[in-house]
């Protein structure tokens, strides 16, 4: 009987991995791409990064083992479903093939099948629940131009207005501005025109300004006031959407008892996760692994 393998793809803004994983639930391949939320890389390359990934790991299998057959391939991914839907429908010989957001492997992280929720903070954001009937719910995740809050790109975009109004004279200068700047510039002077004028006519201006963030949670974990404001604001507005997902799907639980994970690397931050221990009804902790790992427990169980 020939060998089994099954596909597992999560992708995001920022990258796209896959593996392939034997019939006991082992990885034995990965592969590394670019981000594929078609919202940011654009449709075409979108989908071209999602199906290259996938042919790679089918002829790694073929090349581990002769007559290697794919009998399962999951993607779950950022973008509109039927997007997903529709690409993945293109594809044959490539097993039982199933789609779905990129919330469902933190989710089953958090809650390892069991109702709950989780919070996830990356280039996006989202909540994601299963409620007690087992149903999964998704909300948020409404993308760069509508909010976002918590992500690295709401971080990002609000460093950058900070910065301007402090360029403009009307904030009190802190550190955010010098560092907006040297991010757009690096070593000039600069203003609130040349400012403005990089970030809206770089090529890639999602990803540089998702990519502010980790300098924003640096100076809000070195104690800078204005940013650490502007990370507990944000992530603020996703808790906020959480408790209206918890009291909706779980109005008789209370809440410090609801498993609720936090995911992503600006949520598990260590001064997002002070922050929201802090301040959240919710009794929020980081989960264990990373999406890739959610992945493969989904295929595992599929």
């Amino acid at each position: 009987m020939p060998p089994t393998f099954r596909i597992g793809i999560d992708g995001g803004g920022t990258k796209t991995e896959g593996i392939l994983i034997d019939a006991r639930g082992e990885i034995t391949a990965r592969h590394l791409a670019p981000g594929c939320n078609p919202n940011v890389a654009g449709p075409e390359q979108a989908r071209l990064i999602v199906t290259d990934t996938i042919c790679a790991l089918r002829e790694e299998a073929r090349r581990r083992a002769d007559g290697a057959r794919i009998t399962h391939t999951h993607v779950y991914a950022a973008g509109n479903r039927t997007f997903w839907r529709e690409t993945v429908a293109t594809l044959t010989d490539f097993g039982c093939i199933h789609t779905a957001d990129d919330s469902h492997p933190v989710l089953e992280l958090a809650t390892r099948g069991h109702p709950g929720l989780v919070l996830h903070g990356g280039t996006g954001s989202f909540v994601a629940a299963r409620a007690p009937d087992g149903t999964v719910h998704y909300a948020g995740g409404i993308g760069w131009r509508f909010g976002d809050p918590g992500s690295g790109y709401e971080l990002g975009r609000r460093a950058i207005a900070r910065a301007l109004l402090e360029l403009q004279g009307w904030a009190p200068p802190s550190r955010l501005g010098p560092t907006v700047r040297d991010h757009a510039l690096p070593g000039q002077e600069a203003d609130v025109a040349t400012v403005t004028r990089f970030f809206y006519a770089h090529a890639d201006a999602n990803r540089q300004i998702a990519a502010l963030a980790p300098a924003v949670l640096r100076l809000a974990g070195e104690g800078d006031a204005t940013a650490h404001q502007l990370v507990a604001e944000s992530a603020a507005e996703l808790v906020a959407l959480a408790l209206r997902v918890a009291a909706k799907l779980f109005p008789a639980t209370a809440l410090d008892t609801l498993p609720a994970g936090l995911s992503g690397p600006v949520l598990t931050h260590p001064v997002v996760v002070a922050v929201l221990a802090s301040s959240s009804p919710l009794a929020l902790a980081p989960v264990e692994g990373t999406p890739i790992d959610g992945v493969r427990r989904l295929l595992a169980r599929a």
